[in-house]
């Protein structure tokens, strides 16, 4: 078995990049592309504990702050065991995290953020 530890130093930025986008769109009152945003950086660190489980606590900050009781109670379990999924390989790759999508359901990762994992040597 596998256990992730720390996101790959080649994969930092582009999570980053992520969420600084995230931050400046929601700031903008853009709360769509801030969402997309956010479920970008959770395809790009999810199968690492601590990007993962920040992701979901950034996605329970949005939820609360859009009213949206249906994205908070989606996003409580998700806190609670996603970083745990991710530390021991078990992730459903490509989920975008938020509650619209079942937790363990596996996605079609985005052209784009394949390519991402490409340029740092994932996968």
């Amino acid at each position: 078995m596998k256990f992730n530890t720390t996101l790959p130093q080649k994969l930092k930025p582009y999570y980053q990049v992520e969420l600084i986008a995230y931050q400046n769109s929601y700031a903008q009152k853009d709360l769509q592309s801030a969402w997309n945003h956010l479920e970008r950086a959770h395809v790009i660190g999810q199968a690492y504990p601590w990007p993962h489980t920040y992701v979901h606590w950034k996605m329970l900050q949005f939820g609360i702050s859009i009213k949206s009781w249906k994205e908070v109670l989606g996003q409580i379990p998700r806190l609670l065991v996603g970083g745990v999924k991710s530390y021991v390989g078990k992730i459903p790759v490509g989920n975008t995290g938020g509650a619209n999508v079942p937790p363990l359901k596996p996605l079609p990762i985005d052209s784009e953020i394949m390519e991402i994992f490409r340029k740092a040597g994932i996968k």
